[in-house]
């Protein structure tokens, strides 16, 4: 999506930028991970089309990518931002006839970085950020069997099972944003900050010209 191009998503530990060109080198080799793979339903790319998924991905209508920074090393400008990646989180517009219905997605592809609250966090920035801009109504969340650490957040969260998939191995929970849920993320979110990408990225290439 264009929506979320020059969008800087601040948090308390990560910070959400949009998924650029210079991130695709370390993206692709988190992908070369079979455990990676086979949590995300994925399957290995070339580099070549990591770059053209990548623009797809920043063109389409139906799907709002962020990669999520390691905010603590991200503020020290010295550190080129590739360098500060965690992994990525999605929104993806799965029905065409009603776009207030959103699939999300969220990798931690740095195992250090696993539970430790921190997919939480992204997770609730990311629903509060599709909510308020771009209208979502019900998240649904499709996890494989296999991933009860992702499961358990999820419910943790508030998303409800709906349905198992036995030929998949996956099940999809669901959450509606009623009245209380919007009031309750956008107070999880309240210290997010919203603010611009392409000055944070003037104030790195000074220091780290490409």
């Amino acid at each position: 999506m264009k929506i979320n191009e020059n969008t800087l998503l601040e948090g308390h530990r990560v910070a959400l930028v949009p998924y650029n060109e210079h991130h695709v080198p370390r993206y692709h080799e988190w992908m070369k991970s079979p455990e990676l793979q086979q949590l995300t339903a994925s399957e290995p790319l070339t580099l070549k089309q990591e770059f053209d998924m990548q623009r797809s991905w920043r063109e389409d209508e139906d799907k709002c990518t962020f990669i999520i920074l390691d905010k603590q090393r991200w503020v020290d400008l010295s550190l080129q931002e590739e360098h500060c990646m965690v992994g990525d989180v999605n929104i993806f517009l799965t029905d065409p006839t009603d776009p207030t219905v959103a699939e999300l997605e969220i990798m931690i592809a740095e195992q250090s970085y696993r539970g430790k609250g921190i997919g939480k966090e992204v997770t609730r920035m990311m629903m509060c950020y599709g909510v308020q801009k771009l209208g979502i109504e019900k998240f649904q969340a499709k996890i494989g069997l296999g991933n009860q650490i992702s499961i358990s957040m999820f419910k943790k969260l508030g998303f409800l099972e709906v349905s198992e998939c036995k030929v998949f191995k996956e099940v999809t929970l669901e959450l509606t944003v009623d009245e209380a849920v919007r009031e309750k993320l956008l107070d999880d979110a309240a210290h997010m900050k919203e603010r611009d990408y392409s000055q944070n990225c003037s104030n790195r290439h000074k220091l780290h010209p490409r």
